[in-house]
């Protein structure tokens, strides 16, 4: 089925702010000139990335850099040489203006980006939902069944501008049911249709288009083509204006669409961003899957298979997230399972559909009688 693009009123509103705010925080602003930073890790606990922990470099004389955190006056001896007393291996730079020599403990990067090191954002398309077949229909490829896909979001960090990336937003994807064992890629799908539409947005805008004309453009290129029974398309909208304020980027965007709406499993925490060695951006591992039910037998189904003994759910920087081949879905106790947390939700949505339906047949009756 085909949905036809609805739009209403209140998000193109909503819209419309998404694209100042998408201005506001300079995603597509052209790349200034490197100014060296340093990094310190100033409360000691492991990284550095909390704020006021990396600073801009000082200007010096000789065209040098000086980190101005932890930054000492040098020592003149007898015939007027200047030494740092933090160590000899610490250099001692003028000031541009003139004065004492000063140095510091900590290094600065280069003017060109030398010393600041970015993982590259994992990129795991997930298993295909439909791969090949022979002439009766049999697959040819490897079965899988509740396979999810390798991501990462980030929490507060130097690289997300200090805002919490993998924050749980609430349950904007909703949950498939049936279509438990169908790829993540539709899920997914869903989550990547959001930022399309946001960028469409955007592309209107610059093109010179009204803001209500952009916001036209990024609510239909939300809204065509994905079934709204899958997504509350009010609280995604919401979902990426809160976004765009921050310093989160797409995959943050999927992945804390997903998480949200409980259909994630966090593997663990690991650096991403470094500056000479120091962290600044740590990212969390997960393995997103297509619904709740898919992640609950992953997490239950799995300590049960010899299979996953070895690899269990991979590293936070590299999760594994490979679905049950046939015979390891055969061989799970369904029986030691405790999938109350599916239940539950399955009992609370027929509760609310037995509600709307009755407020649908009390509609139509009222139009009816002419009330």
């Amino acid at each position: 089925m085909i949905w036809r693009p609805l739009l209403w009123p209140t998000q193109v509103a909503l819209i419309a702010l998404a694209i100042c705010g998408f201005l506001l925080a300079g995603q597509f602003a052209p790349a200034q000139a490197q100014q060296p930073v340093c990094a310190v890790d100033l409360d000691g606990n492991g990284d550095a990335g909390d704020p006021g922990e990396v600073v801009s470099c000082s200007a010096m004389a000789d065209d040098a850099w000086l980190c101005p955190t932890q930054q000492t006056m040098c020592v003149a001896d007898a015939q007027g040489a200047y030494s740092c007393p933090l160590g000899s291996q610490h250099q001692c730079l003028t000031p541009v203006g003139g004065g004492t020599p000063m140095c510091s403990p900590n290094a600065c990067t280069g003017s060109d980006g030398t010393g600041i090191e970015d993982d590259p954002v994992v990129d795991d398309p997930g298993a295909p939902a439909d791969g090949a077949v022979d002439a009766e229909g049999h697959c040819l490829g490897n079965i899988e069944i509740f396979a999810g896909r390798a991501t990462r979001c980030r929490p507060a960090g130097l690289r997300t501008t200090f805002s919490n990336c993998c924050k749980d937003r609430g349950k904007i994807v909703k949950d498939g049911m049936g279509g438990s064992i169908s790829s993540i890629g539709t899920k997914i799908a869903v989550a990547k249709g959001v930022f399309t539409g946001m960028k469409a947005a955007y592309g209107a805008f610059k093109a010179g288009a009204t803001a209500g004309q952009a916001a036209t453009s990024g609510a239909n290129a939300i809204i065509a083509g994905i079934d709204p029974t899958s997504i509350a398309i009010s609280l995604a909208i919401n979902f990426m204006m809160d976004f765009l304020l921050s310093g989160c980027d797409q995959q943050d965007m999927e992945v804390g669409m997903l998480r949200g709406s409980g259909m994630c499993h966090e593997v663990g925490t690991y650096c991403s961003s470094r500056i000479l060695g120091i962290c600044v951006q740590k990212s969390k591992g997960h393995c997103c899957f297509n619904t709740k039910l898919g992640r609950i037998i992953q997490e239950q189904g799995r300590p049960q298979l010899k299979s996953f003994n070895r690899v269990g759910w991979g590293t936070p920087k590299n999760p594994y997230c490979r679905g049950f081949t046939p015979e390891e879905f055969q061989a799970l106790d369904f029986s030691k399972m405790d999938l109350s947390e599916y239940y539950s939700e399955i009992e609370a949505r027929a509760q609310a559909d037995i509600q709307i339906d009755m407020k649908d047949k009390i509609d139509a009756y009222m139009q009816v009688i002419g009330q």
